[in-house]
């Protein structure tokens, strides 16, 4: 395993380090909900993570606590990342959870540096920062308090309904900065969800999650990923998800086509060989050119979330702006003063 380029203090560089056991301490649980997990907790190096150039993410930086996730998405392209440090992408990704025990620590250095300069960050992109291991591990809490603190822009996508649990740090914090919070609902149908995102909570127990932050005056938009081609695509099920998306009181709906980079797509394609067996060669054919659908698909399943999303009351959120968070203000409460400007 592959953990010197990753871990504080180290005298080596780049890839060719090899595992040093007294950088990582390996823990298990047993208890029901870690039944199965192994944690591996690093100190790591650094927390910001620039976005490279040819990216089609719009943010330029990540702030990303764990590395694994135990929500177990068979359609996740974080997998591959965990082949850097000779991890397996398939249970591995979703059992073996690295854990950045002093991320609110190394974040603090790092928005104080003077090189900083109060850049969007945008966290839960590449593995879920509420997956299970957070509730007992509580790094959020720390890394909202930093952001607050300096007033640095951020947003947060997440499939876990532990967010509820920061409700007040990011009350707080949409006092100083731009705020964003997105939940991650592809499709409202109860046997796809148990099969392809089998540690997640219940698409319906997200949209709860949605509904709870707006009634607590948090505006929540919503990323309708992935649309699986075949399984979650028919127009019943596009109805049926920006519906219930609508209802739950989503400030816009985002619609994501699945796509299957390398680590992801092998993982991906077994799993439909195993429950899909008749659908194989159509995913062939269409995932032939690339990791991305063809784009005439794309701009259908678009075309179809959006008008969906007209008649019900909702729109599409702006590619990469961070959506305002208008605190609860009780009539007691004074009327704010003049809004302190941000970098974003």
């Amino acid at each position: 395993m592959r953990w010197d380029n990753l871990v504080e203090n180290s005298p080596m560089t780049g890839n060719s380090a090899l595992f040093a056991a007294d950088a990582v301490t390996t823990r298990t649980f047993d208890t029901p909900e870690f039944r199965g997990i192994t944690f591996h907790e690093i100190r790591a190096r650094s927390i910001l993570n620039r976005v490279p150039g040819a990216s089609r993410m719009p943010f330029e930086w990540t702030v990303n606590p764990y590395r694994g996730c135990s929500h177990a998405c068979v359609y996740c392209f974080a997998r591959k990342t965990h082949s850097y440090l000779d991890l397996d992408t398939g249970i591995g990704f979703d059992s073996q959870i690295v854990v950045k025990i002093n991320a609110a620590e190394l974040l603090q250095r790092e928005l104080a540096s003077r090189h900083w300069q109060g850049e969007h960050i945008a966290m839960g992109t590449n593995v879920d920062c509420y997956q299970r291991a957070e509730g007992r591990y509580r790094l959020m809490p720390g890394i909202i308090s930093t952001l607050r603190d300096r007033a640095n822009p951020f947003s947060i996508l997440t499939k876990g309904t532990l967010i509820l649990r920061d409700l007040e740090l990011l009350r707080q914090a949409a006092e100083v900065t731009e705020v964003g919070v997105s939940i991650s609902v592809g499709f409202t149908d109860r046997e796809l969800w148990r099969t392809v995102e089998p540690g997640t909570p219940s698409p319906g127990r997200r949209l709860d999650v949605v509904h709870a932050l707006t009634e607590s005056g948090i505006g929540c938009s919503v990323l309708m990923a992935p649309v699986i081609p075949f399984l979650g695509d028919s127009p019943e099920q596009l109805r049926a998800t920006v519906s219930a998306i609508a209802a739950a009181g989503a400030t816009s709906v985002t619609p994501l086509v699945l796509h299957l980079r390398p680590g992801a797509r092998e993982w991906f394609l077994r799993w439909l060989g195993l429950h899909h067996p008749h659908l194989v060669p159509r995913y062939e054919r269409m995932y032939a050119d690339g990791a991305y659908a063809p784009t005439w698909y794309q701009r259908r399943i678009t075309r179809q979330v959006h008008e969906l999303a007209d008649e019900f009351g909702i729109g599409p959120a702006h590619r990469g702006e961070a959506r305002r968070i208008t605190p609860v203000r009780t009539p007691q409460e004074p009327e704010p003063g003049p809004t302190q400007l941000t970098l974003l």
